[in-house]
Parts: structure tokens; C-alpha cells; sequence
């Protein structure tokens, strides 16, 4: 219970633990430095391989920063520590691997190249086939890496996959390259980079007045002609490159309003969530990227003109879901009654169902939310 309680008071910077975002040398840096102190101790007088201290990422180390004077609020990792050994069974492998991945990382960062998780995952199956077999073990390596060395992934070398794409009232220019309009990118929309760096250093102008979030594919019937607006999806919960280019938009357009448009089940609210609040699956990077997206749809009221024949019963991961949002701390209790009243029916629905009512529905429906100031 002391652990709940801390999370509800407010936190200084003394107790962030974060990614920094660092040069390549100054990465570098940070190896040699855990290179040479692994050797000063198999050196000394009493030799031994010493331990990698790194920030616990387990849930129970996660905290709730609450803004203040402002209703923004994220979620962040503590200094605590934990550490990998070789000398324990239970984590010798992740020893190892963690040092296959800094040593590999070294070597992109000297070259001056970046590769994706995925491509580092095939570089180390070749390399190392005994201690890599799956991807899942290269992400989660490359997590012990960033809580170890407290750079970001990107600062490793590491590129985002992205999925997400952008559309709308939003005028993109690389540096040197020329002006993108994405209202003419079609419904598929402008495919978003993986490349943070190139992300960061997009020249953006816009009239919009609202980013709308949206959970799956971007509209066919061009909204942002209806409303000024911008459209980014991640089409499915959200990876980092989606994130930083919708944090990216905030920072440069702080008066416009973020909301989201996600399905009425738990998964939905989840990835609303991931937005709103950062994950604790991030690392320590979880919160870098939040933004105070608010929640436009689908909601409990919007079921009067859902028919009831679209609505889908709740499968037992939907619950699994459920049941871990109601437990979490940050939750805010309008959320947690969509979330009860969800469970209760039974019943989830899915945006395409406002489709019923035309192809064209969902602008006038979005508009109609916007005016009437439908958001939590």
C-alpha cells in the first residue's frame, strides 16, 4: 500500500530516472566507461566480474507524476536499482546478452549507421545463436541496455519501426527537400520515419485546430475538409515514432487540442492510455513522449446510435485488459466507468460501425463531438 500512496504525490527531478538523448560519443562514452570498470574489477587484488546495475523496470517501481497547475499527467520509472549477474543462474544469460548488444551497438555508433530492432535481432541470431532466438530477447536486452547505460534507443543506434502515417491540414518539409501537403497524400496518408533525428528536424506549418488521434486506419472521406484538422494513427497501439511525431506536433502547435478516436473496448482505452500517459513497457523512456490527448470516441453515450447487431461480446482477453486499467493508479474516473459499464454489457463496439449511418458519418460525427465539447 506504500507503494500506491507514493504514487500519488507530486515528484521532482530527483526522483526521474529517464533515457538521456545523447550524441554517438558521448554513447560510446558510457560503454567504455562500463567496459573499463568491469575490467578494473576482474583486475583487482580480489577478482570478480561485477554485477550490471540498472534501473528496475518492474511495475512496482513505476510512479504517477501529477502536473502542476495543469491536468497533465505521465508515467516515470524511480531510481531504483537491480541488477544482472553472471554469477546467478536465474540472469547469467541476460549478462551476456546485454553485453553482445552494447558491443554491437558500439560498432553502429563507429560506423555511423542505424539499424532497427528487427535488423539487430538477425545480427545477433548470426552472431550470437546461443543466447538469441527470438526477438522478443533483443527488445528486452535493448531495454536492460538503455536502463544501464540511461541513453535512449535511438541514441543506441536504434531505429523505431513505424507503422504510423499522418494526414490532414499539415505542411511537412525535410530539411533541403521540398514541401509535403498531406491532404493530397491520399488515404493512406504520409507514411511516418522511423528516423527520430529526421523527425526532429521536420520544418512543420499548419491552420489545424485539432490533431485527432486515431486508432486504426486513417479516414477515406478527408475530415480534414470538413474540420481543420490533422489525422496520425499508429493503426494499433503506438509506436515510438508515431508518438514522437505527435509530442513533436505539441511542442511546435501547443494551442491545438489533441483527441482520440479509438474503439469502445479495453484495448482502445489502452492505447489511448499509452498516449495520454506513456508506458511502463517503454522503460525508461515511458513518459518522454506523453501527450494530454483527450477521449472524443467511441464512449458509452455514442451506443444510442450504434446499432446494437455491431456490438461484438468481450472476449477473455478484452477482460484481462480491463482488469489491468482498473487497477492502474493513473486511471482517472471517467475512464474507469467506461470502463465498468463496458464490462457490465458485455459488449464492445468498433469505429467502423458509425459507418452504418454513410461513408460520410464519421466527419459530421466528429464535428458534432467537437462542437458540443465531448471530451474527457
Amino acid at each position: 500500500m506504500e507503494e500506491v500512496r507514493r504514487s500519488t504525490i507530486f515528484f521532482t527531478e530527483q526522483h526521474l530516472s529517464y533515457a538521456d538523448i545523447l550524441p554517438p560519443l558521448q554513447v560510446r562514452a558510457r560503454i567504455e566507461v562500463a567496459v573499463l570498470n568491469f575490467l578494473k574489477d576482474l583486475n583487482s587484488p580480489t577478482p570478480a566480474i561485477s554485477n550490471l546495475p540498472m534501473i528496475n523496470r518492474k511495475t512496482s517501481n513505476s510512479r504517477v507524476n501529477q502536473g502542476l497547475l495543469t491536468d497533465v499527467s505521465w508515467i516515470f520509472l524511480s531510481r531504483s536499482f537491480c541488477t544482472k549477474s553472471m554469477t546467478r543462474e536465474s540472469s547469467a544469460k541476460s549478462f551476456i546478452r546485454a553485453w553482445k548488444v552494447m558491443e554491437m551497438c558500439y560498432e553502429i555508433l563507429v560506423q555511423e549507421k542505424r539499424v532497427t530492432q528487427r535488423e539487430l535481432f538477425y545480427k545477433l541470431l548470426c552472431a550470437s545463436p546461443d543466447y538469441f532466438s527470438s526477438q522478443l530477447q533483443v527488445n528486452q536486452t535493448i531495454q536492460d541496455v538503455v536502463a544501464l547505460l540511461r541513453c535512449s534507443r535511438f541514441s543506441l543506434g536504434i531505429m523505431a519501426s513505424s507503422r504510423g502515417a499522418v494526414a490532414g491540414r499539415l505542411l511537412l518539409q525535410e530539411p533541403g527537400e521540398e514541401i509535403i501537403d498531406c491532404t493530397t497524400c491520399g488515404s493512406s496518408g504520409y507514411p511516418i520515419s522511423g528516423d527520430l533525428d529526421l523527425l526532429e528536424k521536420l520544418i512543420m506549418k499548419t491552420d489545424a485546430r485539432y490533431i485527432f488521434v486515431i486508432e486504426k486506419r486513417l479516414a477515406e472521406d478527408q475530415v480534414f475538409n470538413q474540420i481543420p484538422c490533422i489525422l496520425i494513427t499508429a493503426k494499433g497501439y503506438p509506436d515510438l515514432a508515431t508518438r514522437f511525431l505527435l509530442h513533436h506536433m505539441t511542442q511546435a502547435f501547443p494551442e491545438i487540442k489533441i483527441l482520440g478516436l479509438v474503439d469502445w473496448n479495453p484495448a482502445g482505452l489502452a492505447i489511448l492510455c499509452t498516449y495520454k500517459y506513456g508506458s511502463i513497457g517503454m522503460g525508461l523512456e515511458a513518459y518522454r513522449y506523453a501527450c494530454n490527448v483527450k477521449w472524443l470516441g467511441i464512449r458509452k453515450d455514442d451506443l444510442d446510435i450504434i446499432p446494437e447487431e455491431t456490438l461484438i461480446p468481450l472476449k477473455p482477453k478484452d477482460l484481462q485488459i480491463a482488469q489491468s486499467l482498473t487497477s492502474s493508479e493513473i486511471l482517472q474516473d471517467n475512464y474507469k466507468e467506461e470502463l465498468a459499464v463496458m464490462v457490465q454489457r458485455g459488449r464492445k463496439a468498433e469505429i467502423e460501425a458509425l459507418y452504418f449511418h454513410g461513408y460520410d458519418f464519421l466527419g459530421k460525427y466528429l464535428a458534432n463531438k467537437v462542437v458540443q465539447v465531448h471530451y474527457i
